[in-house]
């Protein structure tokens, strides 16, 4: 079976997800079922809900056009509070040897060794829980934070976020506060890859100035296929390839479908149908996965992460040659956070 990683997920944050390694039929992934399904690694997401947000995962409704606001704001000192808790649930399966929490890049090729626990990357999706003078950055890099996104879709001290939209463009709204220009280039010197999945089009370009390393939307799609606010432009998709980043290819419902419909009747094809795009557009080494598990509607056919060998299948029938299949699925995210960890 190939070995995967995944660039997103939001399992630690899921309803009833205190011990993930233990088997659930809640949800899209838990340990013994990415066992089942080859994925042998993983970005893990950290959310703070804002009030009144039940749950992690986002309902667009029916097809046709959707316009929401971007949601309400949340205090740093909720937000930090909030996500000591989550982070202390991978913490607490590492020490039991559970995972590894990827500190380097050495931890995350352990995880394709023969019954080695898989890696998990620490990753903040809002930066809400660091302060806005950036002091509580280093206590979270020791603890183990090695992704960022800077915003969720919501406004914080350091940028505006990228609303749901449809049909949109992403040039939402302004970008990277001072602040926020502070942070990236934080992360940047540090070796916090930062994620721009969740940033509006200005906010992207303020990144794509700084050089921080190679440009990352971890769970994104192509806007040519799905005119959202939450895809990638060809301009925007073309900077990710000069610098040599990647795009994660989402599996979102919404955001593979030309309707933008949340229906988990989605064909499997349009996942690999995406990849197929980014990869004519930039190349294959610019291609790799990011789930968004337990976050979205995802494909029923995938039924979570135990149908990653279906999904292996699809790229097959898409076209890629089975050396491309092997970096969509491991390579090249490997390739990015080595470049980013240096």
């Amino acid at each position: 079976m190939i070995p995967i990683f995944d660039g997103h997920n939001d399992a630690l944050t899921r309803e009833g997800s205190e011990d993930l390694a233990r088997r659930s039929e809640r949800g899209h992934l838990d340990l013994p079922r990415m066992r089942e399904g080859g994925m042998r690694g993983g970005i893990f997401a950290i959310f703070t809900p804002s009030d009144g947000e039940p749950s992690r995962q986002v309902s667009f409704g029916a097809s046709g056009s959707y316009a929401e606001p971007l949601a309400e704001p949340v205090a740093q000192e909720v937000a930090a509070a909030h996500a000591v808790r989550i982070a202390d649930r991978l913490l607490d399966l590492e020490r039991r040897g559970e995972v590894v929490v990827a500190r380097s890049i050495a931890d995350v090729d352990s995880a394709r060794r023969e019954g080695a626990p898989p890696v998990a990357v620490m990753h903040l999706e809002g930066a809400e829980a660091i302060d806005g003078e950036l002091k509580l950055l280093d206590t979270w890099y020791k603890r183990g934070l090695r992704s960022l996104g800077p915003v969720w879709s919501r406004a914080n001290v350091f940028a505006h976020g990228v609303p749901f939209r449809f049909p949109s463009s992403p040039d939402v709204g302004p970008g990277l506060t001072e602040r926020g220009f502070a942070l990236v280039a934080a992360c940047a010197e540090r070796g916090i890859v930062v994620d721009l999945s969740h940033l509006n089009e200005a906010g992207f370009w303020d990144v794509a100035r700084l050089e921080p390393g190679p440009l990352v939307a971890s769970h994104s799609g192509a806007h040519a296929l799905c005119p959202a606010s939450r895809n990638l432009t060809d301009r925007q998709l073309d900077a990710i390839g000069t610098s040599g980043g990647l795009v994660g290819i989402v599996f979102a419902t919404p955001f593979l479908r030309p309707d933008f419909a949340d229906d988990p009747n989605t064909p499997l094809r349009l996942i690999a149908e995406h990849a197929r795009y980014v990869a004519d557009r930039i190349g294959v080494a610019h291609v790799a996965l990011g789930s968004d598990f337990d976050g979205a509607t995802i494909p029923g056919s995938l039924a979570g992460v135990t149908g990653l060998p279906l999904l292996v299948a699809a790229l097959r029938r898409a076209g890629f040659e089975p050396a491309e299949i092997e970096a969509i699925c491991w390579g090249n995210w490997r390739r990015i956070l080595a470049a980013w960890w240096r």
